[in-house]
């Protein structure tokens, strides 16, 4: 239970109280949605201070908006492990022959199995496609509405690239900014930078996360 409060602390954002819808991090590290800090910095122009609804520290509103800031992949992939532990079987459509809608048919258009890659939800016959194209044939498929543990999701989740270089795998964990990068990222902005293997860093982040729980 103690587990479950602090992942719903964790997706929460702090001024809609809802769970995050496509969630951005701050230079100072606090996370919100897209849309709440869009309504936050509705007066301001790029290139303007602005302060942060929590701490409130400064940062400069990038010159594209709100939508140029850094997602925030940990939550994120966290949201994603929440749904998936709790998808029941019989009210999800299949998202690619269905069009994520209902389909009149009997059991053909309800999803079976979830692709973590794709992150889609499948229908049998889905399933049985995804399975054979050269290019899917490799990806992770959990059952729908099976129990999984968060320990599983987060072994089997898949790899996150770069919202900047999409192409690019996130392998960096940059300390000084607090935040996941690319390979390119690193040799454009962060070089010099104290950073490290974000495989490591997740990993002390989860025993962290494991301790703070059991202490909670």
């Amino acid at each position: 239970m103690a587990t479950a409060k602090l992942l719903d602390d964790i997706t929460e954002c702090s001024i809609c109280t809802e769970v995050y819808t496509d969630p951005r991090v701050l230079p100072c590290v606090h996370t919100y949605c897209l849309k709440c800090i869009e309504g936050w910095t509705k007066d301001k122009e790029p290139g303007d201070e602005v302060a942060c609804p929590l701490c409130r520290k400064e940062f400069t509103l990038p010159s594209n908006g709100v939508s140029d800031l850094p997602k925030n992949f940990l939550v994120a992939n966290i949201l994603q492990m929440k749904e998936l532990s709790s998808i029941e079987s019989k009210t999800n459509p299949c998202e690619v022959c269905s069009g994520g809608e209902e389909s009149q048919s009997e059991g053909q258009n309800v999803a079976s199995v979830y692709c973590l890659v794709c992150q889609l939800k499948l229908c049998h016959i889905c399933e049985r496609g995804h399975k054979v194209i050269k290019s899917t044939r490799s990806h992770k498929l959990v059952s729908v509405g099976e129990k999984i543990s968060m320990e599983t999701l987060q072994q089997t989740m898949p790899l996150s690239y770069c919202d900047q270089h999409e192409d690019e795998l996130l392998k960096i964990y940059c300390f000084e900014c607090k935040l996941a990068i690319c390979m390119m990222c690193y040799i454009k902005s962060h070089n010099g930078h104290k950073c490290s293997d974000v495989n490591e860093v997740r990993d002390d982040f989860s025993k962290q996360m494991a301790s703070d729980s059991d202490n909670v």
